[in-house]
């Protein structure tokens, strides 16, 4: 069952190839939502402090009926905190939120707080505060993984420039369509691995033809097709719903897309960050 299946991050570290997303979920939601994919197999839960559902997050986790030590629990820390001291706070913060007493991975939700996303002001120096509280923190054991989401290429060789440890994924959007492939090439090289989410771009393109006509050679949903897609880039794939049967729809992508179909997705490709 490809839910079981796991990459190894740099520091060895495993984490499930396929996660739930609970962006945009109430503490109700999320708590359900935890429970009904558990059931169905998840192992993998992405919130974010921002989504403001780490409690409903957690309440979920000890819901679902499944020792703690088997999920993977991922958060982030808001991105407008921009220095060490709050940082080290909010990291605390979402400890005793999700009610736990170690976080599977903690990222950097962006490089820059989100009005201001992909403006002129980069926070260099800011950022590399925030990622020295990431670091203790897992010196700390409060957390097994750190990484970042959002992040350019001078973003992280920002972060590489004084680092003790690096990062180990970085989330960014990715779906048929809008794919940084340069990025995600240079990240190969550097060891992080890649964490796509809107897999489905936020269902914008449920109805596009051209993937309909794909999806339905292979027999499955265009939603199954992109999350298939995003596996076959070797990236974690990170699709969010609350409904149990597109939950199960999501997971359903134990086939292979040939190259040639491979190729023409690509091609439809408008983003190269």
């Amino acid at each position: 069952m490809l839910l079981k299946e796991c990459y190894t991050m740099s520091n060895g570290v495993k984490i499930p190839k396929i996660g739930l997303g609970t962006w945009c979920m109430s503490n109700e939601e999320a708590k359900q939502a935890v429970v009904d994919a558990v059931k169905l197999g998840y192992r993998h839960i992405d919130t974010a402090q921002a989504y403001e559902n780490e409690v409903g997050v957690g309440e979920g986790i000890k819901a679902c009926g499944v020792p703690r030590e088997e999920l993977f629990i991922m958060t982030k820390v808001r991105a407008e905190i921009k220095d060490y001291e709050t940082a080290v706070k909010s990291i605390d913060e979402s400890l005793e939120r999700l009610g736990v007493s170690y976080i599977d991975m903690i990222i950097i939700h962006c490089p820059q707080p989100w009005n201001e996303f992909r403006g002129e002001k980069r926070y260099f120096k800011e950022n590399k505060k925030v990622w020295k509280a990431l670091e203790e923190a897992y010196k700390d054991g409060k957390v097994k993984a750190i990484g970042v989401s959002n992040f350019l290429i001078d973003d992280l060789e920002n972060i590489f420039a004084d680092c003790e440890i690096k990062p180990m994924i970085n989330q960014v959007q990715t779906h048929i369509g809008s794919t940084p492939f340069k990025l995600h090439e240079f990240c190969k090289q550097n060891d992080i691995l890649i964490e796509s989410y809107s897999p489905i771009a936020h269902g914008r393109i449920l109805n596009d033809e051209r993937i309909k006509q794909v999806a339905d050679k292979y027999g499955v949903s265009v939603a199954t097709l992109c999350v298939r897609y995003t596996l076959q880039l070797e990236t974690v794939s990170l699709p969010k719903t609350t409904n149990p049967d597109h939950m199960k729809a999501n997971t359903e992508v134990d086939f292979v897309i040939l190259d040639e179909d491979m190729k023409l997705l690509i091609e439809m490709n408008e983003s190269d960050e």
